[in-house]
């Protein structure tokens, strides 16, 4: 089959299926109304904050804090889509149609890729801007250095997310195994070996913690962390990679 009937095909998949649908919408929802939220409750506390906290506070940073939670729709929505054919039993009649599994890999993950970041950048730049106008005089504009790298960024981290957890789906194949390590890993192991000191420093060098730079335009004055935004972008795109490749050598070498 042509890499243009398998993209085809594999659009046609994804769009029939509404789970697949809401999870994108609900990571959007999520990501914007969490966001709006924290900005404005930064807006309220920003007078009683001590002189060396304002001195790292960033606006466009706590604006994307709903990015927290909206990552865990995308985390889900990168598992469905790989997983929901294993869990259907369509996975072989799939294979049989398309027996090049490498074409049947990249299909998938280039239409599902395409949607998550259209999606992802959307909902960045709304989030961006809602949440500017909720921190009323403490906002910034998207013309301010550092700004518009960053909300881009945002919409990039969301979607590296989301085929990570593609890849990390395509070599467990089960949604409940992916979901039950998935989770865990970005949202207590990464935290936690994040902010303990004995840990911190491999902490930072983890997909979310690295990738999240990316949005961040003030640097914390006790920031000691060996890269810069695009820099942990690249450590979060390494880990993307290996995560599909690894997806790649589960499903050439396995029977469906």
């Amino acid at each position: 089959m042509a890499v243009t009937q398998v993209l085809r095909s594999e659009w046609t998949k994804i769009r029939s299926v509404a789970s697949t649908v809401w999870t994108l919408g609900l990571a959007a929802v999520v990501t914007v109304a969490l966001g709006a939220l924290i900005s404005a409750l930064s807006r309220n506390e920003f007078d009683d904050m001590s002189a060396r906290d304002r001195l790292s506070f960033d606006p466009t940073y706590i604006s994307f804090a709903g990015t927290s939670l909206g990552q865990l729709a995308m985390i889900v929505f990168g598992v469905l889509v790989v997983s929901n054919e294993y869990s259907t039993g369509m996975i072989r009649t799939s294979l049989a149609a398309v027996p090049r599994r490498g074409t049947f890999l990249f299909g998938k993950v280039a239409v599902a890729t395409a949607l998550a970041f259209a999606v992802a950048l959307v909902t960045s730049f709304a989030t961006f801007f809602l949440g500017q106008a909720m921190l009323g005089p403490h906002k910034v504009s998207i013309g301010d250095p550092g700004v518009l790298r960053a909300v881009i960024g945002g919409g990039l981290y969301m979607t590296l997310i989301a085929v990570f957890s593609m890849g990390v789906a395509t070599m467990l194949r089960s949604p409940m195994l992916s979901l039950g390590i998935l989770m865990p890993f970005f949202f207590l192991i990464s935290a936690i070996l994040g902010n303990v000191s004995a840990t911190e420093k491999v902490g930072r060098f983890l997909p979310d913690q690295a990738g999240s730079r990316i949005m961040r335009v003030v640097t914390p004055l006790d920031d000691d962390v060996p890269y810069g935004p695009w820099g942990g972008l690249g450590i979060m795109a390494l880990w993307v990679v290996l995560a599909v490749a690894g997806g790649y050598v589960s499903l050439k070498r396995r029977d469906a």
